[in-house]
């Protein structure tokens, strides 16, 4: 039972719907919406923490996936725009309105968590923030230092891209039904100085290979690259494993990529 309108989670859909009302204006707070801020909420749910939102914004668009949840959601919320639909095929360019940026938040489950970040990289100029409550361990790979444990594929692609800040850590205790691990709200907005268009698919190829291999050496690792002067030309050691560099050091290696192609 949600605290909001009676429908059960859908395991299927990995749904935990936040119940925790200090935790759910926290999240407000962080957020801070405007009134004429252009809002995507991503997995409305039941609506609690889209209530809010309703009550601050002028434009507040809803992208939900459950059947069950669209005609409650629409009559309790007949002002805003509810698109029908797996987010993951949604095409958010088409909200752009007067060039205005979209600001996009949700709880969203594990199973779409690193795809669609993945899918909204492609499209930086479109966005001013993301406000996403994800579980814990993905949050600490995306806000992730260097040679550390968390750090890895998804924290030098975002970072190449978005500036990431963890706002929050938020137990288990805040959701209905309460799931199994922690969770933690995180922000990302758009580097101004973020790499162009052309540097992305070879960023992607670099750190696939790198990570996909990643208790090997670089220099093993890269190997599809070794008949180039790669290591020198970017002045890297390929003796250090994927985790040793930093984002810049990638950015590098697909800059070079780029040159030389």
């Amino acid at each position: 039972m949600s605290r909001t309108f009676s429908v059960s989670a859908k395991k299927s859909l990995s749904q935990n719907f936040l119940i925790d009302d200090a935790v759910l204006s926290a999240i407000v707070d962080q957020i801070h919406p405007q009134p004429d801020d252009h809002l995507i909420e991503i997995g409305p749910g039941t609506g609690a923490l889209t209530a809010q939102l309703y009550a601050r914004v002028k434009h507040l668009q809803l992208i939900e996936l459950d059947d069950r949840l669209i005609a409650p959601l629409r009559q309790r919320f007949p002002d805003a725009q509810l698109h029908h639909q797996d987010v993951l095929t949604f095409d958010f360019e088409s909200l752009i309105n007067n060039n205005q940026p979209l600001r996009i938040v949700g709880n969203l489950p594990y199973q779409i968590s690193t795809p669609l970040l993945f899918m909204l990289l492609e499209s930086p100029a479109l966005i001013q923030d993301l406000t996403f409550l994800l579980q814990k361990e993905v949050v600490d790979r995306i806000v992730a230092a260097p040679s550390s444990h968390d750090y890895g594929r998804l924290t030098v692609m975002l970072q190449a891209y978005f500036h990431t800040q963890k706002l929050l850590d938020i137990g288990p205790e805040a959701f209905h039904p309460p799931p199994k691990v922690d969770s933690a709200l995180v922000r990302l907005i758009p580097r101004t100085d973020r790499p162009a268009a052309a540097v992305y698919p070879l960023l992607k190829l670099v750190t696939q290979a790198a990570f996909n291999q990643r208790r090997k050496t670089l220099r093993n690792s890269l190997k599809a690259w070794n008949d180039l002067p790669l290591f020198s030309a970017c002045s890297i050691d390929g003796q250090l494993r994927a985790e040793n560099l930093s984002v810049d050091d990638y950015l590098r290696i697909a800059g070079y990529l780029g040159e030389i192609a």
